[in-house]
């Protein structure tokens, strides 16, 4: 079925359905085909009101022990790298949130790997529909809205509680920062998907640089291997979806030497991202033969 070739009922070669929508990216059509896909989970989802109302709690109370634990820390100690607690919660809440909004738009893409094994990834591509708005969408889920509500108050917190000279700058840069990082937490989502199309079983793979990635931007750097630090800036630019622009409001230097100006890049390394994360989604999706072949 995912051959490069198909036979129609003529006898005439053609191009599959799927890779046919693929290697014609038709972005309206992909955006309106999720918004679909979306609509249908969440219709399924409030059907059970009372279920949603425990999930969504269960998720927020979940995601609180990631900070509760920070707060433990702070028991014993009065800085954590030298940062004190309302400086971590504005790392802690921008990353949390970015992230947060990343998982609810595009937490299914690791189920790919998944559905290579068991075959399931061939139907998607006889669709006429964008193959990457079909997984994006696949079994969205409202109650991560729980992590996206939990990031914002810790964000609040830090917000209220931090001793600094508020700017229309820096207070630009936070929603700046929140939507530069999600798309950039997006592309690694994608990029992963990708790999696993060669991988297939590489869902922990991916994990690690989402998941791990926020729980390694929610504490400062300065507690990090300058190495580590270099890794998540250079390589995978995860530090521009929170430390960087972070710093910048907090009016701390950067363990890296760097300017002070590439605080403001996080849309244009998003963008950059987001662009490099779809030419390996396409390249991963041309590579990928069915499982029957």
């Amino acid at each position: 079925m995912a051959e490069s070739v198909a036979v129609r009922a003529d006898g005439e070669e053609h191009e599959p359905v799927g890779f046919a929508f693929e290697d014609r990216p038709r972005p309206l059509e992909g955006v309106r085909a999720y918004g679909l896909i979306m609509a249908m989970w969440v219709r399924s989802t409030m059907a059970y009101r009372a279920s949603f109302a425990m999930t969504l709690f269960g998720n927020l109370a979940v995601t609180a022990f990631d900070f509760v634990t920070i707060l433990l820390m702070f028991t014993h100690v009065d800085a954590l790298g030298g940062y004190a607690l309302p400086e971590i919660a504005l790392l802690y809440g921008l990353s949390s949130t970015a992230f947060g909004v990343c998982d609810l738009l595009l937490g299914s893409m690791d189920r790919v790997g998944g559905r290579v094994r068991d075959g399931t990834f061939d139907t998607l591509l006889v669709r006429p529909v964008p193959v990457l708005a079909q997984v994006a969408a696949d079994r969205f889920a409202l109650r991560r809205l729980g992590r996206i509500t939990q990031g914002l108050l810790v964000l609040g917190y830090a917000i209220v509680t931090l001793d600094i000279a508020w700017t229309p700058l820096k207070m630009l840069m936070l929603p700046m920062t929140v939507l530069s990082g999600a798309a950039i937490f997006g592309a690694v989502f994608i990029a992963g998907a990708a790999f696993q199309f060669v991988a297939q079983d590489a869902s922990e793979v991916q994990n690690s640089f989402t998941y791990g990635g926020t729980t390694l931007l929610q504490y400062p750097p300065t507690i990090f291997a300058k190495d580590l630090v270099r890794g998540v800036t250079f390589v995978v630019p995860l530090a521009f979806a929170s430390w960087l622009p972070a710093l910048y409001v907090l009016g701390r230097e950067y363990p890296v030497d760097l300017p002070q100006w590439v605080a403001f890049l996080p849309p244009l390394v998003a963008a950059g991202a987001c662009a490099l994360a779809g030419l390996a989604w396409r390249a991963g999706l041309r590579s990928y033969r069915s499982t029957g072949s």
